[in-house]
């Protein structure tokens, strides 16, 4: 048995296998790289968001743009609550923090690393490093394999745990091997937006905002965070997510429009901060917000409606507070671009999900090639579920090829 990529899928499929397989045969890793489990080493932050706290497998599906449909059956087989209690087995307690996101309790990622590591050669996995595979050709049964150093091994079957990345071999071997490959797009990244209302408050946050892709009907809400560049945190990650193909038949160059203040309408809004004028009349608009914002946020919004930061309430007009109502309810941001969200790269595409089998996470056109992870047309938003979808994939395949 073959495993190309030695990363989160790719080690949790071999470690299944060679568990389940015993003496019957053996299991190779072939990792390109000189550092193995590499994106779990520096996922985040360095502390390994593993899975999350969602453990019902309906509401867990909802959290991935792409694979949540096929995932559901996966999900009933091998959950976040699986892959915790295979962790404590093995000595690794978690934790779970407020938002969901499960880490170790240790708040390092070598932890899982070292995990995962002597878990595979316990169960005797072999782990070969810094040496991929080129190519892969149908020999009968199984599969005749050339290496990067040219050298040639045959193998009964074969996974693919290559990972999201457009240049690895992974996409080329399943393409040569009869599988259709989705066009490959960054699932996860923050918007770059040069605006006058985010100068010099990179850091402020907004603990519940909306934010909507102007144009059309996509809305996500979470946290916002203002950065050096623009906008970034839950709510535009979420919103990347879900609109990564969209977003890039628009050459990441779109209108963004948030709103500060759900469940707020500007009608809502205006009527509210009239309320407030009446019962604070001398109080200075720019210095006193009756909002839950950031006190350099309000400033700045106030400043883009037009009014006066010295006025003071009561010489604020109802035309005023409507525009003001509309800035903190349908601020329009132009976005100009993109950029990767810190190192966890995400992309969507990859292998046609219709093309396998998600009981044994077989192909349906090639038998005994298996995939796992980010290879396949999968990805979910940011809290620990693109991992578990590498968990579950992986212990799937890992399973049916030992069978």
């Amino acid at each position: 048995m073959v495993v190309v990529g030695g990363g989160a899928a790719g080690f949790f499929a071999a470690i299944a296998c060679a568990e389940k397989l015993g003496a019957r045969g053996t299991v190779t890793i072939y990792e390109a790289t000189a550092h193995p489990l590499a994106k779990v080493r520096v996922s985040g932050g360095g502390r390994c968001n593993v899975t999350h706290a969602c453990f019902e497998p309906r509401e867990l599906v909802k959290k991935y743009p792409r694979g949540g449909r096929e995932l559901l059956g996966a999900f009933h087989r091998w959950q976040p609550r699986d892959m915790v209690a295979w962790l404590a087995e093995r000595g690794v307690e978690t934790k779970t923090e407020e938002d969901g996101r499960m880490f170790p309790a240790t708040d390092d990622s070598a932890t899982i690393v070292d995990c995962l590591a002597q878990a595979a050669a316990a169960a005797g996995v072999q782990v070969v490093t810094s040496l991929g595979v080129r190519t892969a050709e149908r020999a009968g049964a199984g599969f005749w394999l050339t290496l990067t150093d040219n050298a040639n091994l045959r193998c009964e079957r074969l996974l693919l745990a290559t990972g999201g990345n457009r240049a690895s071999a992974g996409f080329a071997i399943a393409a040569k091997l009869g599988h259709t490959i989705e066009p490959l797009l960054p699932s996860l990244f923050t918007f770059h937006i040069d605006d006058a209302r985010l100068i010099g408050i990179s850091g402020v946050s907004v603990d519940n905002v909306e934010v909507g892709l102007g144009g059309a009907k996509l809305r996500e809400r979470g946290a916002l965070l203002v950065t050096h560049w623009g906008l970034s945190g839950p709510a535009v990650l979420k919103l990347s997510a879900w609109g990564a193909r969209e977003l890039a038949a628009r050459h990441y160059e779109f209108p963004l429009t948030v709103n500060f203040v759900p469940p707020h309408t500007r009608e809502s809004l205006a009527h509210a901060l009239a309320a407030v004028r009446e019962k604070n009349p001398r109080k200075q608009i720019a210095t006193w917000s009756p909002l839950p914002l950031p006190q350099r946020l309000w400033e700045k919004l106030v400043a883009a409606a037009g009014t006066a930061p010295a006025t003071p309430w009561n010489g604020v007009s109802n035309a005023a507070l409507g525009t003001l109502a509309a800035q903190l309810t349908a601020a329009e941001f132009r976005v100009v671009g993109k950029s990767v969200f810190k190192e966890e790269f995400v992309t969507c595409g990859g292998v046609r999900l219709s093309e396998v089998d998600f009981r044994t996470m077989e192909s349906r056109v090639c038998p005994g090639l298996h995939f796992a992870g980010e290879v396949l047309d999968i990805d979910g938003v940011t809290g620990g579920f693109n991992f578990q979808s590498a968990w579950t994939t992986g212990w799937l395949a890992g399973q049916a090829m030992a069978e």
